[in-house]
């Protein structure tokens, strides 16, 4: 490392080399510590330089062609969110610090890089120069280098992706990521980000979406072919405000970025589809939180939003990742808006709050705080403890949130499906009674919020998971990864062996880590047949998976070594 002068001041251009030393910090990661040859002043500027090589850190993920959809060429794309970006670049690497950035990148010829920044230009030998003017935490800086190219589709937006996949990309968003960016702008306030790209990442990739700012990272499975998994770039587009403009500035409340960002997703999604289809997509959300809780047990300590992550740094924030601060706290942001029993006030105060706090990383003592000095009147009744619902326990006690959003908006969307699962389930099957329903008009939320319902119901008895099979191929041959996920968590839980190579072909076309963990759990939690299955599927599959998502699964399959 090196100190640089001062711009236009004296001294050697080279700078003054520094002493460097790597001490210990955590499991997922060294600090830099740095010797600077004088005290600094507080607020003075040091240029510093510093001179790294990085690439075998989990932060930077290299793909062989074959992990790509094109096959052709390798791909290279980083993922900062929670604490990877450290293994990138040497940083700040806490959501509580925020700057700009710029950067020049040089690449093979046949490339192209990409970064999340809102301005970018080619240069001449294949250098890309990338700025970002806002100031954001180094979480969401990320770069793509890969075989990609891009086509508009919105007077902000284009969509980029590996060339076989540009076309259907280009037909499934085209003119449809304005009307939410719009309506975004109305219900939060200005977007400040200048575009509103998406790129369509390759089917290793271990997320739905990653909010980078100017470019949404998503996974190939969104191209549905029918636009109906759009929710999810609703909920990139809605941390353009809360996450990306207002920060959490601890990963220990993370829901302060994913419970905002739920609540506001579902604001747009009302705006846009109505109040009935909203309410039916949260009622799927709420499934979600159930079923995690079930899992994990109501009081595991992850299922508080505040979760204690700091002092002995054992815990990498990167496996705190679970529903609690999405459901659960989507529910919270939904009980403050019920306490002030007015949406246009609630939207008002919302707005407020991201004007107030835009730019900056805060705690949930700071929105709270805002909060009840905005509405000085449920100040004074002491609504931040209200017994069974007091702020404190919201935040600390750990299980099923004390308030749940009334969704019975949505009942007109879910009953039939209800209805229909409880049909499904019966020991004798009433064939015209099933027959009477007609699902090819049903919204993907409305079919998938039956499949859950019949997996809650699974086991069927014997044969009618074979004949519900046989009678929906809309259903069991869905291309659609939100179908295809309940239907492969149905075949393992009635033991359908007939169909379990439908398990296997799912989890080798995409690599989500929403999608490969509960199927790897259902396999472990089965037969000898399904253990086997996973094994197998594991072993064919483990070099296309993201490296967290490869542990995780090891973990389910009792393959990780002792921690």
């Amino acid at each position: 490392a090196a100190l640089l002068p001062p711009p236009g001041g004296p001294g050697d251009a080279a700078g003054q080399a520094l002493p460097v030393e790597s001490r210990p910090f955590a499991s997922y990661g060294s600090a830099l510590h740095i010797a600077l040859p004088q005290a600094p002043r507080a607020g003075q500027l040091l240029t510093l330089l510093i001179d790294y090589e990085a690439g075998e850190g989990p932060g930077v993920c290299w793909l062989s062609p074959e992990q790509t959809a094109g096959k052709q060429k390798p791909y290279m794309y980083t993922q900062g969110q929670a604490v990877l970006n450290r293994s990138f670049f040497p940083c700040f690497d806490t959501p509580s610090v925020k700057f700009t950035y710029s950067a020049t990148v040089k690449v093979p010829e046949g490339f192209t890089a990409v970064m999340s920044a809102t301005s970018w230009e080619k240069q001449k030998d294949n250098t890309f120069v990338f700025k970002m003017s806002q100031p954001i935490p180094s979480y969401l800086i990320a770069l793509v280098v890969g075989d990609i190219v891009s086509a508009d589709v919105d007077p902000r937006s284009r969509v980029w992706a590996e060339p076989c996949l540009i076309e259907a990309a280009k037909k499934e968003y085209d003119g449809v990521i304005e009307e939410f960016l719009v309506v975004g702008e109305k219900l939060f306030g200005p977007y400040v980000w200048g575009r509103y790209d998406i790129l369509f990442m390759p089917p290793s990739f271990p997320f739905g979406g990653m909010e980078n700012p100017c470019l949404t990272f998503v996974t190939p499975c969104l191209l549905a072919g029918d636009r109906s998994l759009v929710d999810v770039i609703i909920h990139e587009i809605s941390h353009s405000w809360f996450g990306n403009l207002v920060t959490n500035a601890t990963w220990g409340e993370f829901w302060l970025n994913e419970g905002f960002t739920m609540y506001a997703q579902r604001r747009i999604s009302t705006e846009v589809y109505g109040l009935p289809y909203t309410c039916l997509e949260a009622a799927t959300g709420r499934a979600l939180l159930r079923q995690h809780m079930d899992a994990t047990g109501e009081d595991h300590p992850l299922n508080k939003l505040r979760v204690v992550i700091e002092p002995g740094r054992c815990v990498n924030p990167d496996d705190t990742y679970n529903e609690t601060p999405y459901e659960k706290g989507y529910c919270f942001v939904s009980y403050l808006a019920h306490l002030v029993g007015n949406q246009s006030k609630f939207d008002a105060f919302l707005q407020a709050y991201v004007n107030r706090f835009k730019f900056q990383s805060i705690t949930a003592d700071d929105t709270l705080g805002f909060f009840l000095e905005y509405f000085p009147e449920l100040k004074e009744k002491g609504v931040d403890s209200i017994p069974g619902f007091e702020f404190d326990r919201w935040l600390n006690t750990p299980g099923w949130p004390p308030y749940l959003p009334d969704l019975s908006p949505g009942q007109q969307l879910m009953r039939p499906a209800e209805e229909l699962a409880e049909l499904w389930a019966a020991d004798s099957l009433n064939m015209e009674a099933i027959e009477a329903v007609d699902i090819m008009g049903w919204r993907t939320y409305q079919l998938v919020y039956f499949l859950d319902q019949v997996l809650q119901k699974s086991p069927l008895p014997e044969g009618n998971v074979k004949r519900l099979s046989k009678m929906y191929p809309k259903i069991s041959k869905a291309q659609n990864a939100e179908l295809r996920l309940r239907w492969c968590q149905i075949v393992l839980k009635n033991n359908l062996e007939a169909e379990y190579s439908k398990v296997k072909d799912f989890l080798h076309s995409q690599g989500k880590q929403k999608y490969t963990l509960p199927l790897y759990r259902a396999m472990w939690g089965g037969s000898e047949a399904t253990r086997a299955l996973a094994m197998e599927t594991f072993s064919a599959t483990a070099p296309q998976l993201h490296v967290n998502v490869q542990n995780y699964v090891k973990k389910i399959l009792g393959l990780a070594a002792a921690e």
